[in-house]
C-alpha cells in the first residue's frame, strides 16, 4: 500500500494558516476583525464558522453592511470529520474565483486522545493539503476553555500567529508531528473481532464486508461508506502493496472500527490521504476518498506491514 500524495512547498500557492489564541471576546475581535475588514475591502469571499458565542462577538463588532457580506456558516458541518473538513475547504476555495478568508474554530476534544490527535494531524497537514489554493485560514483557540497541553499542540501546527498587534511567524511551529514508526504501534482491539482475508474478487469481498458491517448496528448509509473505504484500501493492497492482507472489524466506544492490514509496509505517513490527488491523473484518489467517507483514520506502517484503521460513529 503506497501513498500518491506528494508534499508541496509550505505556503506556496497563496494559502495562509494563522493561529489565533485569545483570552476574551475583545481580544479575539481586535485580532480578527481588522483582517476581515481588509478581506471585505478587497472583495474577498469571507466565511465565519465558529461557535455561537464567538460568532456573536464577531458579528457585534462588524457594522451592519459588513455583517451582511460575511457568510456565517455552520461550525459543526465544517468540522464534522478531519477528512471531510479538508475536502470542504478545498471545495470552498475551488468554487470561488476570489480569494477566500475563513475564520474557523477547530474541534479539539481533550477527553478523546484518538480524535484529538487526528484533529491536530489535520492542522499539521493543511499547509501542504491546501498549498495551491488562494485561502487565508484563521483558526481560533480560546485560552480560557482549552487545556494547556491541547493549546500547546495546537500552537505547534500554525506557522503564523495572529494577535491584535498583527501577524508574526510562530517560533513554536513544527510542520511534521511526532508519529509512531512501527506497524503495530496502534493498540490491538480489546474485544471480539471479525476478520476477512483480502482477495482479488473485490465484488465478493465488498459483499462480505457489507454483511459483517450490517450486523454491528452501523446505520445503513454508513455501511455503504465503510464498503467504499474498504474497497479502496483493498484495491490498493492488491495493486500497490503486498497483494495480500486482512480486514478486521469490531465495535468499541460507540464506533464501528475497521482496519485494513497490508503485509507491505510502504505506507508510513500518518498524513496520507489529506492531499488531493492530481486532477489530471486517473489514479491516486483511494486514500483521499477514504479520509472523507470515514470519521477518523489512523495510519501506521513499518517493517512488519501497514495498518490503516478507520472509525465510523454508530
Amino acid at each position: 500500500m503506497t501513498s500518491r500524495a506528494e508534499s508541496a512547498t509550505a505556503g506556496s500557492g497563496g494559502f495562509e494558516h494563522h493561529g489565533v489564541f485569545f483570552d476574551s471576546g475583545r481580544d479575539l475581535c481586535e485580532a480578527v476583525v481588522p483582517v476581515l475588514r481588509t478581506a471585505l475591502a478587497a472583495s474577498e469571499h469571507v466565511v465565519v464558522a465558529v461557535s455561537e458565542r464567538l460568532r456573536d462577538d464577531i458579528r457585534c463588532t462588524l457594522d451592519a453592511a459588513e455583517s451582511a457580506t460575511v457568510r456565517f456558516a455552520d461550525r459543526t458541518a465544517l468540522y464534522d470529520a478531519p477528512g471531510r473538513t479538508v475536502a470542504a475547504l478545498h471545495r470552498l476555495a475551488r468554487a470561488e474565483p476570489r480569494r477566500v478568508t475563513v475564520v474557523g474554530e477547530p474541534v479539539l476534544p481533550p477527553h478523546d486522545p484518538m480524535e484529538l490527535r487526528e484533529w491536530h494531524r489535520l492542522d499539521a497537514a493543511l499547509m501542504t493539503a491546501l498549498s495551491d489554493v488562494r485561502m487565508r485560514l484563521l483558526c481560533l483557540h480560546d485560552n480560557r476553555t482549552t487545556p494547556a497541553d491541547v493549546l500547546a499542540s495546537a500552537r505547534s501546527t500554525h506557522p503564523v500567529l495572529l494577535t491584535h498587534s498583527g501577524s508574526r511567524a510562530n517560533p513554536d511551529y513544527r510542520p511534521t508531528p511526532l508519529v509512531p514508526d512501527a506497524a503495530h504501534a496502534l493498540p490491538p482491539p480489546a474485544c471480539e473481532t471479525r476478520r476477512l482475508d483480502i482477495h482479488a474478487d473485490l465484488p465478493s469481498l465488498r459483499d462480505e464486508v457489507h454483511d459483517v458491517a450490517s450486523e454491528t448496528g452501523l446505520p445503513g448509509s454508513r455501511v455503504g461508506d465503510l464498503v467504499v473505504a474498504v474497497n479502496e484500501l483493498s484495491a490498493n493492497v492488491l495493486e500497490h502493496g503486498a497483494g495480500k492482507g486482512t480486514i478486521t472489524m469490531w465495535t468499541s466506544a460507540g464506533r464501528m472500527v475497521c482496519e485494513v492490514f497490508d503485509e507491505c509496509g510502504d505506507l508510513t505517513d500518518p498524513l496520507s490521504g489529506y492531499h488531493p490527488a492530481d486532477p489530471l491523473s486517473p489514479r491516486g484518489y483511494g486514500l483521499w476518498i477514504t479520509r472523507q467517507v470515514c470519521d477518523f483514520m489512523e495510519i501506521s506502517g513499518g517493517s512488519r506491514g501497514t495498518l490503516v484503521r478507520m472509525y465510523f460513529r454508530l
